[in-house]
Formats: structure tokens, C-alpha cells, sequence
């Protein structure tokens, strides 16, 4: 957005009789994103520029049309014209990204490069050292505030304990920004990410758990089979699971077939045995261990369920499957994804950072001690 109004295509331009501030023609803008090596062809330009229009930072200037058409129509920046929706999640990120600009800004930054355990690890501070600096600044009243800052930056996974261990407190803990804000992205990064709130909504929807090509023998979980119209085997009863033959799922071209034997229901219960907090999981002296497992997927998924949220648990885990080999078991608690605390998320959202991360997946867990 700021490239362009440094070069001139967003300005005020006058259509039948009206003038329209701040907006571009979409038609030049392909020919920029061409230009200046955003993309390389007119169609993934155009569906870079339908990337912003889903997650609402751009529009038509008259709301006429919700898809982006390369054409002389006019479009505007929503953070242009003011209706760019201020969620919780963007104005924790916004406040992240204002804090990171102006402490790599100043001189004598409290962001260093520390080592711990002969780990050395890049834009770190210290837990104090960031209350006293936002207390200083006056970007909060009072260190509870600067506390209460500190953990939302780390829920939102924009900062982090170096080794991934410990909440934000005020102590002498090391912490680093896990976003570097400054990194140069390229447009396309965006057709590598999917949008979580396009997920299915039913609570019966395990998506870590993807069988793509199901042995015979192997029915014991959840199998998904593309090109194929839903119907369920082995005499099993539908239940809620029709819901998702009417929802959208960005991670099939087609309705997926659903699998479900005997010992697998449609919408099974919780395997907890009672509701457990984020509270009760980290006070101290709780009876549970955290443990890091590397699960490396095959050609189809990982091999478990996760259901639940804040927190999330480990419903089912496919016996042959990688997780198990892992050391994945059920009712343990999801802690951590690829380096980001999740204890605050639900399983959609968890369900969608495993499915558009690396292979291999680093996951911390919590299980009670036996």
C-alpha cells in the first residue's frame, strides 16, 4: 500500500461526475505487481489482489464487486478509507509491530543478540527489561499493564521465551520477537497460506488427521479419499457428519469422501475425563510433563486428531501413524506448534498452522503424570 502511493497509482481520480479518493485502477496495478516482479503473470496478480479482497484490505470503491477483476475498475485500501475492520487480533499485531519499529529504532535497543545454553538467539530482551522500557515510554501506565501487554504480544505468537518454556512475566527470563517485522515479503508468500476461518465449522471436523490413500486394513480412523461422493461404511450410523458435505474445505478440490468404521463414531465424546484449564495445566507444582515430539508426516498427514480448545487436546492417534511413533498419546495437550504457544487457541485454529506448516511438525505437549 505505501509503494503504491509513493508511486502515484493510489490518488484521487474522478469517474462520471465523482471524484474517489485514495483508490487505484486494477488494470494498472496488474501491470505493476508485473512490473516490479510481484508476480509473474497477470493471473497470479489477479489472484494476489483476491488474497486482500477475502481478508478485507481491499474493496471495490462502491462495493459492486466482491472479486478482484483486471479491469479499469477502481479499488481502495480499506485502511484508506477507514473501514478496515480493528479486530483484537490485528490491533495486538499492530501494537507489536509499533513496539518492534521503535526499539530497533533507538540507540542502546534492550533487543540484543543473547545466548542461552550456548544457543544463540537473535532480537532478545529481557521480561524486566521490556516492562521497564514500555513503563519508561509511556506505552503503558503501570508494569500489571506492561504484563498483561507482554502476554497478548506471546499469545498472538509476536513474541516468545527463547526455548519456548515459560508465559511472559516480569523477571530476568529471555524472550525474542518471533516476528522479525522488518523481513521483506514477497505478494506470493500469501498463496502459500490458507485463510483459518474458511476451515469447516463442525466440531467433527479432524483435519490433522488425512488418509489420503487408506489401506484396506487400516480402518481403525478418520480416511479422506478425494473425487468421490460422501458414504459411509461398515453399517456406521451418520450422525453430524453429512454437515460437512455442504461446507467448503480449502484443503480439497472435491467433496472428500469420509470413512468412518464401527469403532470410530461420527461425533465422539471427549476422551478427558473431566475439563482441565490453562490455569490448572500451568500452576506450579501441577502434575504434568511437557514433552517436545518431532513428527515427520508421510505422503498422508500425521496420523492424529486434536479437538477441544484453550486448551486443545489429543483426541485419537492412528496406531500406525507417525504420531504414534513420536510418542504422541491421547488426552495429552497441545502447548506448542512449530515454535508457537497454542494454549490460548481453539482446534481450528490449530488444525489449520499444522496443515499449512512444514512436514515436520514440532509439537509440545502436556500429559498428567501417571
Amino acid at each position: 500500500r505505501l509503494r503504491l502511493h509513493d508511486g502515484k497509482l493510489i490518488k484521487d481520480r474522478r469517474y462520471h461526475l465523482r471524484t474517489y479518493p485514495n483508490c487505484f485502477v486494477a488494470k494498472e496495478l496488474t501491470d505493476w505487481l508485473i512490473g516490479h516482479k510481484e508476480a509473474p503473470d497477470r493471473e497470479t496478480g489477479i489472484r494476489l489482489m483476491q488474497k486482500l479482497m477475502d481478508h478485507y484490505i481491499i474493496h471495490h470503491v462502491c462495493d459492486e464487486h466482491s472479486d478482484y477483476k483486471d479491469a479499469k475498475l477502481l479499488y481502495r485500501f480499506r485502511k484508506d478509507d477507514g473501514t478496515f475492520p480493528l479486530s483484537k487480533d490485528v490491533k495486538v499485531f499492530m501494537r507489536g509491530q509499533s513496539l518492534y519499529e521503535k526499539l530497533v529504532s533507538v540507540e542502546e535497543s534492550i533487543l540484543k543478540v543473547r545466548e542461552e545454553n550456548s544457543v544463540k538467539y537473535q532480537r532478545t530482551f529481557l521480561g524486566c527489561e521490556m516492562i521497564d522500557w514500555l513503563v519508561q515510554e509511556g506505552e503503558v501506565e503501570n508494569r500489571k499493564e506492561a504484563v498483561e501487554l507482554g502476554r497478548a504480544l506471546l499469545e498472538h505468537g509476536i513474541i516468545q521465551h527463547v526455548s519456548n518454556r515459560h508465559h511472559f512475566f516480569d523477571s530476568d527470563i529471555l524472550y525474542q520477537f518471533w516476528i522479525n517485522f522488518r523481513r521483506r515479503r514477497r505478494l506470493t508468500e500469501l498463496l502459500n497460506e490458507n485463510s483459518s476461518r474458511t476451515l469447516s465449522e463442525s466440531p467433527d471436523s479432524p483435519f490433522c488427521l488425512r488418509k489420503l490413500n487408506p489401506d484396506p486394513g487400516n480402518t481403525s480412523f478418520l480416511s479422506v479419499q478425494t473425487n468421490k461422493e460422501i458414504k459411509i461404511v461398515s453399517a456406521v450410523r451418520r450422525s453430524s457428519i453429512t454437515s460437512l458435505a455442504g461446507n467448503s474445505n480449502p484443503y480439497f478440490s472435491t467433496t472428500p469422501t469420509l470413512v468412518f468404521p464401527p469403532v470410530a463414531e461420527c461425533n465422539p465424546k471427549s476422551v478427558l475425563k473431566r475439563p482441565v484449564t490453562n490455569e490448572e495445566l500451568l500452576s506450579p507444582g501441577a502434575p504434568y510433563i511437557k514433552k517436545t515430539l518431532t513428527i515427520v508426516g508421510d505422503a498422508v498427514g500425521w496420523g492424529f486428531v486434536v479437538r477441544g480448545g484453550r486448551p486443545c487436546h489429543i483426541q485419537a492417534v492412528d496406531p500406525g501413524g507417525p504420531a504414534a511413533a513420536a510418542g504422541m498419546k491421547v488426552c495429552q495437550f497441545v502447548f506448542s506448534v512449530n515454535g508457537m504457544y497454542v494454549l490460548h487457541l481453539d482446534y481450528q485454529t490449530i488444525s489449520s498452522l499444522i496443515m499449512t506448516g512444514p512436514r515436520t511438525l514440532v509439537m509440545e505437549v502436556m500429559e498428567a503424570v501417571e
